[in-house]
């Protein structure tokens, strides 16, 4: 009678079961990232339109001066900051940027000397 098991999964199916789990699991967190951005971006848009067309029609500055913008300019930072912890640095540049870059430049090159 064997106690203890080394192998937790004892067949294969076992084991791509879980693995597909977990795939499910971290495409859910994806989703959910991407859903709770989405949200933050609705929300920044709608309030800031919100507290601009507040703050400009009463105040005596009008929409002129940096006060009616700065809840847009700072909340704008942050959401930012929000934007690349859920897409990542490489949306902007992708993972092949550098190269594709290297062979625009190499190509106009090479274009000049013919």
């Amino acid at each position: 009678m064997e106690k203890y098991s080394l192998e937790p999964y004892k067949e294969k199916e076992e084991v791509s079961d879980f693995r597909k789990e977990e795939a499910y699991i971290r495409a859910k967190k994806k989703v959910d990232a991407l859903v709770g951005f989405y949200w933050h971006l609705a929300v920044f848009v709608i309030v800031n339109i919100f507290l601009i067309l507040l703050i400009g029609l009463n105040s005596n500055q009008g929409f002129s001066g940096f006060g009616p913008y700065a809840t847009a300019v700072f909340w704008g930072i942050g959401l930012f900051f929000h934007f690349i912890g859920v897409f990542g640095p490489d949306f902007f540049f992708g993972k092949n940027w550098e190269e594709r870059k290297l062979k625009e430049f190499m190509d106009k090159e090479e274009s000049n000397w013919e």
